[in-house]
């Protein structure tokens, strides 16, 4: 897999979730093995010149976080522009345009999905900041505005055109949010529209196979995992080794789990204080307890948490707790099983024998979804 002048580790990349895909979260998950590009939450092209506090903590990385793109919205071109100069020289590897995003303080500044609907208008803004850096531009895009408004192929032409390294594609419109299931058609009409740079599909990747099938069936170079990075920390590592094998690995046991979790906790400490980031900790752990099994107490208590003290009471409770549902050796029993106790799935209209779990929008920014 190549993007502009770098050649990936592999073809699954870690997408934009506003409030979520931060430093911590990153460094979590490219630990684990498997991801080959990583973006970070979206950011305000003013803010980050005018070097807002909030602004540079979005984008706040090390010599770790790599490979690393930043994504901007706005829809001033100048603003765009220069905020790319900003980001080059933080040492990225890329500047991504948010073209997707259907949040309405976002669109109503012409950002975000809005750029869908005025595509020479966008062209132009693309081509100032192609040529304003050195590194790629890519841009991350819906569908389209709604189902009669379908404008990803064309828009995607145009930003060849224009320059622009790779395009990410969400298989569903502005209008749709996370509602549905991913038009796989959709992404597959974008990658024939294109002559020669990588399309990078994304939406509803909650599995390695659901990944797989992405892949095989809309041609597309690479998908971009989201939600189903929350839900599954270790879909890269097991979706990479699923493409190079044809294995399914295994997933996690619960002490790998508790494991992780404490890492991810760690980094939220050490970035935000212990204070503020067992706060922010709250939103991000339930994540976790949804392959736990059996957690009801923990999903309670840890959104309650307000110290490091607390965090490790509320797994220590856990682990006494649920040895009621395991067998002698801490394994829990089969009708306890995660995978017993979900209720919701998705089945893709375009293989009605692929089942992938629904994953609700997180709690936060994007809860407008």
């Amino acid at each position: 897999m190549r993007l502009g002048p770098y050649t990936l580790s592999s073809n699954l990349f870690l997408s934009p979730l506003a409030g979520y895909t931060n430093l911590a979260m990153r460094l979590t998950v490219r630990e684990l093995g498997g991801l080959g590009w990583a973006t970070t939450d979206l950011v305000n092209a003013r803010s980050l010149l005018e070097r807002n506090p909030g602004a540079l903590r979005l984008v706040a990385t090390n010599a770790a976080d790599r490979p690393l793109a930043i994504q901007l919205f706005g829809s001033v071109p100048e603003e765009m522009r220069d905020a790319a100069v900003v980001c080059e020289s933080l040492g990225v590897q890329a500047v991504d345009i948010n073209m997707g995003c259907p949040v309405k303080k976002v669109v109503k500044v012409g950002g975000g999905s809005a750029m869908m609907t005025e595509l020479a208008k966008t062209a132009a803004l693309v081509r100032g900041m192609v040529a304003a850096v050195k590194i790629p531009v890519t841009a991350k895009m819906r569908l389209g505005w709604d189902d009669d408004n379908l404008t990803a192929p064309d828009l995607a032409r145009v930003l060849e055109e224009a320059g622009v390294a790779a395009v990410f594609v969400h298989g569903r419109t502005r209008a749709q949010g996370f509602a549905g299931t991913v038009n796989l058609a959709g992404i597959r009409a974008v990658v024939q529209a294109v002559k020669a740079i990588p399309v990078i599909g994304n939406g509803d990747i909650t599995t390695p196979e659901a990944a797989k099938h992405m892949l095989d069936q809309t041609g597309c170079a690479g998908v971009s995992v989201g939600r189903g990075a929350f839900y599954d920390p270790w879909i890269f590592r097991r979706t990479d080794h699923l493409l190079r094998t044809g294995e399914l690995l295994p997933e996690p046991d619960f002490a790998e789990r508790v494991r992780v979790l404490r890492r991810h906790f760690g980094r939220y400490v050490e970035f935000y204080g212990e204070g503020p980031g067992a706060k922010f900790f709250r939103k991000v752990a339930p994540w976790y307890a949804k392959r736990f099994g059996p957690a009801r107490p923990f999903k309670q208590r840890i959104t309650s948490i307000t110290s490091v003290a607390d965090f490790e009471a509320a797994l220590a409770e856990l682990t006494e707790w649920r040895r009621q549902f395991c067998d002698e050796g801490g394994a829990l029993l089969p009708k306890f099983q995660p995978g017993q106790m979900v209720a919701s799935f998705m089945r893709d209209p375009d293989d009605p024998g692929l089942q992938r779990e629904a994953i609700p929008v997180p709690k936060g920014p994007v809860d407008v979804w």
